[in-house]
């Protein structure tokens, strides 16, 4: 049995998808539960498509989401390097190997030609276009003649026609193509780079990766591979194509229906623990009922056997309601910490808020709340007055006598000295006793009065929160502005 490595192998053209980092998750959680290795390596062969600070954000995306990986770009091993537009020098080496035995050619075919070619393919209705072979026979004198006059042209790999090409996948169990449906696909560009097909073959071969865990796009492309690993001679990886993923109306999933990127939902706040558990269940599952999970849940029982076939659904509801989760299961003092980041970044930045009140802002919100955001967005009354009244509440609980009313509790906590929530509790309580109505009538609009709007923690909370001045000071504002 050969060691466990395993890979991720993205191109650097701009954000992480969630699919992606689905890919490097598996990958990461397969090397952890087997003691293997996690290598990150930059599939950075296609210059048109290479996207300047791309690498860097890459990196950075999966070290936020907790994936370290044991090799790559910035650690360096015998393996190395790990950005493939290092490596030309190796890929010309093998390229020649394969055009020595005629696995593999010169192909001086111009694009026009092409074209054409795919025109009368097309008019033919064949089910895909293909290259025709047409420079699988040109003599060794005219290639060298084409070579020394610096014609254009790139190498394709030479697929036999009538042949069977089988492989297993973990995921997908035995897997059959026909030879005839493999177009001869180009393996270096007229640029000198290597195609994908061909350097993750040679990367996942001299890199010893053991297991190639990737996304079901290309499992039409592994025949292409399965040909070039036994070509070589090379021992094959053992394959595992992870589902598709899709909208919720079965759809691939796309930015034209929502945010893809993992950068999106970093930034919108979700945490990266949940946004990790809401992935890792993105066509896997342990066969069990449970959905909440911690990465080191994840990596004892994530096995690549678990993993469905059909497309997985990306469904936001799951994810937010994950993300609540995760934020009620950290401690108090670690949301004190997160809280005031959020607080820096926002308006009430220049506020001085002891951690003993955020405290009891967190204790009072917690159950309330699925972002750190929203321990200040849907309650800013902790961290200022309002300066407007939610108007159905207005309509609903302001009426001739409340005016009467507030001036009564006001005065009443008023009285209190050091008030405890049960003080200020028992004082309305006396209040509402002495005005024989019940105590809603006195609890609605003082909520309205010192908050500004109808829902939150219980109004005796954020009384005792605030404190007695500034509650009196907002009756007293309330009184004045709500007519």
């Amino acid at each position: 049995m050969r060691s466990v490595r395993v890979r991720f192998a993205p191109s650097p053209t701009g954000y992480l998808h969630v699919g992606g980092l689905r890919t490097a998750l598996y990958n990461y959680l397969f090397a952890r539960k087997n003691n293997g290795k996690f290598v990150l390596r930059i599939e950075d062969t296609d210059r048109n498509r290479y996207v300047e600070g791309a690498v860097e954000n890459l990196i950075s995306v999966l070290k936020w989401c907790g994936l370290d990986f044991d090799e790559g770009p910035e650690s360096g091993s015998k393996f190395g390097p790990y950005l493939q537009s290092q490596r030309l020098d190796i890929y010309q080496k093998y390229i020649q190997d394969l055009i020595t035995k005629g696995d593999a050619y010169y192909c001086f075919c111009t694009h026009e030609r092409l074209e054409v070619l795919k025109e009368e393919q097309q008019k033919q209705k064949l089910p895909q276009a293909k290259y025709d072979k047409h420079c699988l026979s040109l003599s060794k004198s005219i290639i060298e003649e084409n070579l020394a006059h610096k014609i254009p042209f790139v190498v394709r790999l030479n697929v036999r026609p009538n042949q069977k090409i089988i492989f297993d996948d973990i995921v997908r169990s035995h897997v059959e193509f026909e030879s005839n449906n493999v177009d001869d696909q180009v393996l270096i560009k007229s640029d000198g780079y290597p195609t994908y097909h061909f350097a993750n073959v040679v990367d996942d071969h001299l890199m010893e990766i053991s297991h190639v865990i990737r996304g079901e796009e290309w499992l039409s492309s592994t025949p292409k591979h399965v040909l070039l690993y036994d070509s070589f001679g090379w021992e094959r990886p053992i394959f595992a194509h992870l589902p598709l993923l899709l909208n919720t109306d079965r759809s691939k999933l796309s930015k034209r229906q929502g945010d893809v990127a993992v950068e999106d939902y970093r930034a919108k706040g979700f945490l990266q623990e949940a946004l990790v558990n809401f992935v890792a269940l993105l066509g896997w599952n342990a066969g069990d009922d449970q959905e909440f999970y911690l990465m080191n849940e994840l990596i004892e029982k994530f096995s690549l056997e678990r993993v469905n076939k059909s497309g997985a659904v990306f469904d936001l509801e799951k994810l937010n309601w994950l993300n609540a989760e995760h934020l009620r299961k950290k401690s108090n003092d670690e949301l004190l910490t997160m809280l005031r980041l959020e607080i820096l970044s926002s308006q009430f930045s220049t506020l001085i808020l002891s951690d003993d009140y955020l405290l009891k802002v967190i204790t009072a919100m917690k159950e309330r709340v699925s972002f750190i955001k929203e321990f200040i967005t849907t309650c800013q009354y902790f961290y200022t007055a309002p300066l407007e009244y939610e108007q159905k509440s207005v309509e609903k609980n302001w009426e001739i006598e409340t005016p009467t009313h507030l001036k009564k509790i006001r005065d009443a906590f008023s009285n209190l000295h050091n008030p405890t929530k049960e003080d200020f509790e028992q004082s309305l309580t006396n209040v509402a006793t002495e005005l024989n109505i019940g105590k809603g009538k006195l609890i609605h609009p003082l909520r309205l009065a010192i908050s500004g709007i109808s829902t939150g923690p219980g109004v005796f909370d954020i009384v005792t929160i605030l404190g007695k001045d500034e509650i009196i000071k907002r009756i007293d504002t309330a009184l004045g502005k709500i007519k």
